[in-house]
């Protein structure tokens, strides 16, 4: 049973197919890399670590978990309208960035089949995940009369070109980050069962973040068999780079739909908190360092981030000229750029694995 409100006010591309939302520096990202080159990468060094966690993602432990039961089967009228539209928001940035990584994974399995089949396998078993994960979320937005057509997006969204060892980077902590996010909320709800009557997809993330976790280990696993990309200074810097830049877009993102996470009884700000030292130290196991997320200025440059993006939103609603929105905005977007490079100089955390000193 779906809703009986009327849609809310999203732009469509058809009846009840979702537009989707406009790319900015904050929005998930479709990529593309260098299949040659990942293809040459030789799992030697750590190839028995690498083989079990190929394993673990054969078992596939949750091939029976995404099965949708009679609790979705109902309206979801008395969802207010400000939280509806953030859900929904919700639901469709999940959608895209788990879509992002089933392209990505498809086609490094199909690129890399003949060359180096081991990877091949891993990233086919992860592309599985992917999407069934995207088409969860999927459906998921149908209860609320919207979906999004995943092959338009294939076509009409820019892809973004990542050198392998930034792809990475990225996805290592994309999917640590949405492992941390996912278990976060998830015992949050455990806490407070009162909340789990917003929406059934909650009771979901205790497995569906164990895919996460397997995924981030499974990156884990190839950056080990390529000491080059986490040893030396042009490393440690990437590894610095990567790191703010995934921890400062899920703040900021996450600040900008603080509605949604209060609705589910969580306070935004400690929930970024957490999930940004959890994933920090998380990356401490296969990163030469990590951030310093307790220094007195992280949060608060981070915080004059949010400001000037509220500050950016004001003029991009307003009515004037695009000349004098641009001049409106260039100081806003210096003091971003300020800010964040003040936090990419403090001086990080040296860990176990910058001597040597790997699990």
């Amino acid at each position: 049973m779906v809703s009986t409100l009327n849609k809310p006010e999203f732009d469509e591309i058809r009846p009840g197919v979702k537009a989707p939302a406009k790319d900015t520096i904050l929005t998930p990202r479709f990529y593309t890399t260098d299949f040659e080159e990942m293809a040459q990468m030789d799992m030697a060094i750590n190839e028995d670590e690498f083989r079990a966690l190929l394993e673990e993602l054969r078992v596939d432990y949750n091939r029976h978990h995404f099965v949708r039961g009679a609790e979705f089967d109902q309206s979801w009228d008395n969802i207010d309208p400000d939280t509806r539209r953030l859900f929904i928001e919700f639901l469709e940035r999940s959608c895209t960035a788990e879509f992002s990584g089933f392209l990505l994974y498809k086609e490094m399995s199909r690129r890399l089949k003949t060359s180096n089949p081991l990877l091949a396998e891993g990233f086919a078993l992860m592309s599985r995940d992917e999407a069934r994960h995207a088409g969860f979320l999927n459906k998921s937005l149908s209860d609320f009369n919207l979906s999004l057509d995943l092959g338009f997006l294939t076509s009409s969204k820019k892809y973004t070109y990542f050198k392998p060892k930034f792809i990475l980077y990225a996805t290592y902590l994309s999917e640590k980050i949405g492992y941390w996010r996912y278990i976060t909320i998830y015992r949050h709800l455990e806490q407070n069962p009162e909340r789990h009557n917003i929406y059934p997809i909650f009771r979901f993330f205790e497995n569906w973040c164990q895919d996460e976790n397997r995924h981030g280990d499974f990156f884990d696993a190839i950056m080990r068999a390529q000491p080059q990309h986490l040893t030396g200074i042009r490393a440690r810097l990437w590894c610095r780079f990567f790191l703010l830049s995934v921890l400062a877009t899920m703040y900021l993102n996450d600040i900008q739909r603080t509605g949604f996470y209060e609705s589910l009884g969580l306070v935004t700000r400690d929930f970024e908190r957490e999930v940004i030292e959890k994933t920090n130290t998380a990356a401490g196991k296969v990163f030469p360092i990590i951030l310093d997320v307790q220094h007195p200025k992280f949060y608060q440059r981070l915080e004059r981030c949010v400001s000037n993006n509220e500050k950016l939103g004001v003029i991009s609603d307003s009515n004037a000229p695009a000349p004098i929105k641009l001049a409106k905005k260039l100081p806003l977007y210096l003091s971003n750029a300020k800010n964040l490079l003040a936090l990419y100089f403090v001086k990080p955390i040296e860990t176990e694995t910058s001597h040597g000193m790997v699990r």
